[in-house]
C-alpha cells in the first residue's frame, strides 16, 4: 500500500440501499475484488434491494459473484413521509452491530438517499472513515440536504464533475481529500458494445419493436410535494398515452408518495395496455442497452440527466427533482408540467432525434482513479475531519502554549552601512538584536540576511519567543490599521519615482527616492567625493581601513563642505517630492520621518511640500520619530499586525 503500512490490506465495507446506487457502486466493487493484495471486501445490503414489490435486486449482486456479509431488512412500508424517517431509524438500530463484527477500515457511500443518511450516521458515530461518492452535486427535493449533510460526515470525497469539486472545497472541505475521478458508470457505459442489443430490446418491449422506435419511462416521486409530482406522473402517463408509441415504464423508487404514483399506473390500465410494458427492475447491463437505442427518455431520474447523455439519447426531464444538475444538449427541461400538452409538445420535438455523446460525468476511467485514491488513505491520519474555513479575524479563545511564549516577529533593516536583524515582541521591545557590516555584493547580502535570520531563529526558541513571520518594508497606516496590499508589498515609498534620468537603484529602475536619499545612496556619493578627495574639510580625519558612510557625508556637510551638504539638499527635495505624491495620493494627517538620516532631511521636505504640495494637503503635519529603532519596529508591525488578528 501507499500509504497503510506494507502488509495492511484496507478493509472497505461497500453498502448499497438500491438498484440505481449499485449501478454506481459495481464498478468499484470489481475493481477492488480485482486486488485482493490490496484490499479485502464486505458487501451490506439494505433497503428496497430487499423487497420484492421492487424486484428483489439483491439477486443481481449475486448473480455479479459478490458475497453478502450481511442483509439488512431497513424499510418500514407505506411509502410516506413518516415510513423514511422510521426507516432511517431502523437502519440506525441495526447498522452498529454489522458495524463492530465487520471493523471495516472505510466504508464506501454513494448519493443521496436516506439509507446513505443512516450508513454515514452510524460510520462516523463508531469513528470509520466514510468515502462519499457524488458529492458536491446539485439538484432539487430533499435529497440535495441529505447529500450535502453525508458531505459534512464524510471524511473523503470522489465527485464527478469540476462544478462538484468546487462546491466540496466552496463547502469547506479538504481539497487533498477530494478526488474528481468521474462517475464509475460511466466506465462502464463507455465500454458497453453489445452487439445482440435487439434480443434485449425484444425481451423487453417485444418482437415487433425497432431501434429508435420505442421510449424509455422512469419517474420518482418528489418528496418536497408529493401532490404535484403524482399529478405530474398522471400527465405524463396521458401523454404517453396520447403519443402511441411503445414504452417501457419502471416503477418507481421507495420514496414517499410512491405508492400513490402505482395507484395511478393501475387505474389508467398501464400493465396492461398494449403499448405499455410496466416492470419493476431491469439490470443495469441490459438498461444501457435499453436506452441506448431509446428514442426518447422521459422523467425524473438522475440517470436521464446523467448517464443517458454518454449515447446522445434524447432526454425530457420533467419537474423539479434534478434542478440543478448539469446535463447535456440532449436534455429538454419541461419545469413545470401542469398540461399534458406541454408533454406531449416535449415528446413531439424529442423523440427520435439524435445527440452528440455527452462525457460531462466521466470519461470511463473513474475506477482506476478511486483505487489509486483508496490505496493512498493514510490510516495513521487522525480520524477527526477538518474543516478548511475561510480566515476569519477575531478569536477569544485562548492556547496555554500561547500565553506562556511570547508572540514575536524578526524584523530586518537593511541599512546602507550595517544589516541589522531583531526580534520583537509584541509590546514593541526589541529582545535581541544583531548588527553586522553591510557586504558589498546583492548575492553577499541576500546570504548574510538569510544566515542572521536564521540565528535570530534559533535564538528566540531560548527565549521562549514565538515568530510569526519576517518583516521588512515601509508602512501606511489607515484608519489605525497597516495597508498590506493585495500582494502584502503595499507602501514601497522607497521606490516612488521622482525623476525620470536619475541615479540607478537598487531595484533596476532609475530616479526612484531611495536612489537619492537612503543610507546606501549618500554612502555611494560620499565614496564618490572621498576618491575625488572632495570629501574631507578641516575638522574631519579617518584612517586607513575606516569605512566612507553617510555619517561622514553629513558630517562633511555641517562642517562647510558645499559638495556634500548639496548631496544632503538633493536627496531631501527627493524624499519631499515622494512625501507630496503620497500626500497627494493618501491626503494623511501625519507625516513620519524615521531614521538616523530623519533629523536631516525633514526641513526639506516640509520646503518641498510648501512649494510644491496642493493648498489642502500643505497643512500636514511632519515630524521625526523620536522611537529608538523605527525600522525595525515598523517591520515588525507588519508581521504582529497581520498574524494576530488571525487564527493562529
Amino acid at each position: 500500500m501507499e500509504k497503510n503500512g506494507s502488509n495492511h490490506k484496507l478493509r472497505v465495507c461497500v453498502a448499497t440501499c438500491n438498484r440505481a446506487d449499485y449501478s454506481k457502486l459495481a464498478p468499484i466493487m470489481f475493481g477492488i475484488k480485482a486486488e485482493p493484495q490490496f484490499f479485502e471486501l464486505d458487501v451490506v445490503v439494505l433497503g428496497s434491494h430487499l423487497i420484492d414489490d421492487y424486484g428483489n435486486t439483491y439477486r443481481m449482486i449475486e448473480q455479479d459473484d459478490f458475497d453478502i456479509h450481511t442483509r439488512l431488512h431497513t424499510i418500514v412500508r407505506g411509502e410516506d413521509e413518516a415510513a423514511m424517517v422510521e426507516s432511517v431509524g431502523l437502519a440506525l438500530v441495526k447498522l452498529p452491530d454489522v458495524l463492530n463484527r465487520l471493523k471495516p477500515d472505510i466504508m464506501i457511500v454513494h448519493g443521496d438517499r436516506f439509507d446513505a443518511l443512516a450508513l454515514a450516521t452510524s460510520a462516523a458515530l463508531m469513528n470509520i472513515r466514510i468515502l462519499h461518492i457524488e458529492g458536491g452535486e446539485v439538484s432539487g427535493t430533499i435529497d440535495d440536504s441529505i447529500r450535502h449533510a453525508i458531505t459534512k460526515l464524510a471524511h473523503y470525497h470522489v465527485c464527478c464533475t469540476r462544478s462538484a469539486e468546487q462546491h466540496l472545497i466552496a463547502m469547506c472541505e479538504d481539497h487533498d481529500h477530494i478526488l474528481l475521478a468521474g462517475c464509475p458508470s460511466y466506465d462502464k457505459l463507455l465500454s458497453a458494445k453489445n452487439k445482440d442489443y435487439m434480443s434485449i430490446i425484444r425481451i423487453w418491449l417485444g418482437e415487433d419493436v425497432k431501434t429508435r422506435d420505442y421510449i424509455v419511462a422512469l419517474q420518482h416521486p418528489v418528496t418536497t410535494d408529493i401532490k404535484h409530482s403524482i399529478k405530474m406522473f398522471e400527465l405524463t402517463l396521458d401523454a404517453l398515452i396520447s403519443f402511441n408509441k411503445r414504452t417501457l415504464v419502471l416503477f418507481p423508487n421507495v420514496d414517499a408518495g410512491s405508492k400513490e404514483m402505482v395507484r395511478v399506473m393501475r387505474k389508467k390500465g398501464i400493465e396492461h395496455h398494449p403499448n405499455f410494458r410496466a416492470v419493476k427492475h431491469v439490470p443495469f447491463d441490459q438498461f444501457i442497452q435499453l436506452v441506448a437505442h431509446a428514442g426518447c427518455m422521459i422523467g425524473n431520474s438522475s440517470c436521464g440527466v446523467r448517464e443517458v447523455g454518454a449515447f446522445g439519447t434524447p432526454v425530457i426531464n420533467l419537474g423539479t427533482r434534478q434542478t440543478g444538475r448539469e446535463t447535456g444538449e440532449n436534455v429538454l427541461h419541461v419545469r413545470d408540467a401542469d398540461t399534458q400538452d406541454k408533454i406531449l409538445h416535449a415528446l413531439q420535438l424529442q423523440f427520435g432525434k439524435q445527440y452528440p455523446c455527452s462525457k460531462i460525468y466521466g470519461d470511463g476511467n473513474a475506477v482506476p482513479r478511486i483505487l489509486k485514491f483508496l490505496k493512498s488513505i493514510d490510516l495513521n491520519e487522525p480520524l477527526q475531519k477538518k474543516f478548511c474555513f475561510p480566515p476569519v479575524k477575531d478569536n477569544i479563545s485562548q492556547d496555554i502554549d500561547h500565553i506562556l511564549e511570547t508572540q514575536s516577529a524578526l524584523a530586518v533593516d537593511l541599512g546602507g552601512t550595517n544589516l541589522r536583524v531583531a526580534i520583537v515582541s509584541m509590546k514593541g521591545e526589541i529582545v535581541k538584536k544583531y548588527t553586522q557590516l553591510n557586504p558589498k555584493t546583492y548575492e553577499d547580502r541576500l546570504e548574510l540576511i538569510l544566515k542572521m535570520c536564521v540565528e535570530a531563529a534559533s535564538e528566540a526558541v531560548n527565549v521562549n519567543c514565538r515568530i510569526l513571520g519576517v518583516g521588512i518594508g515601509g508602512g501606511i497606516i489607515h484608519q489605525h490599521e497597516l495597508i498590506h496590499g493585495s500582494s502584502f508589498c503595499a507602501a514601497e515609498l522607497g521606490h516612488i519615482v521622482v525623476s525620470l534620468d536619475g541615479p540607478e537603484c537598487l531595484c533596476g529602475s532609475q530616479g526612484c527616492i531611495e536612489a537619492y536619499a537612503s543610507g546606501i545612496a549618500l554612502q555611494r556619493e560620499a565614496k564618490k567625493l572621498h576618491d575625488e578627495d572632495l570629501l574631507l574639510v578641516e575638522g574631519m580625519s579617518m584612517k586607513k581601513e575606516d569605512v566612507v558612510s553617510a555619517a561622514h557625508l553629513i558630517q562633511a556637510a555641517k562642517l562647510g563642505n558645499t559638495k556634500a551638504d548639496s548631496i544632503l539638499r538633493t536627496a531631501g527635495t527627493a524624499l519631499g517630492l515622494g512625501v507630496v505624491n503620497i500626500l497627494h495620493t493618501m491626503n494623511p494627517s501625519l507625516v513620519i520621518l524615521s531614521g538616523v538620516l530623519a533629523s536631516h532631511y525633514v526641513n526639506a521636505v516640509k520646503d518641498v511640500i510648501n512649494r510644491q504640495a496642493l493648498s489642502s494637503v500643505k497643512t500636514v503635519d511632519v515630524v521625526v520619530s523620536n522611537l529608538a529603532d523605527p525600522a525595525l519596529l515598523g517591520a515588525a508591525s507588519l508581521v504582529l499586525d497581520y498574524t494576530t488578528r488571525r487564527i493562529y
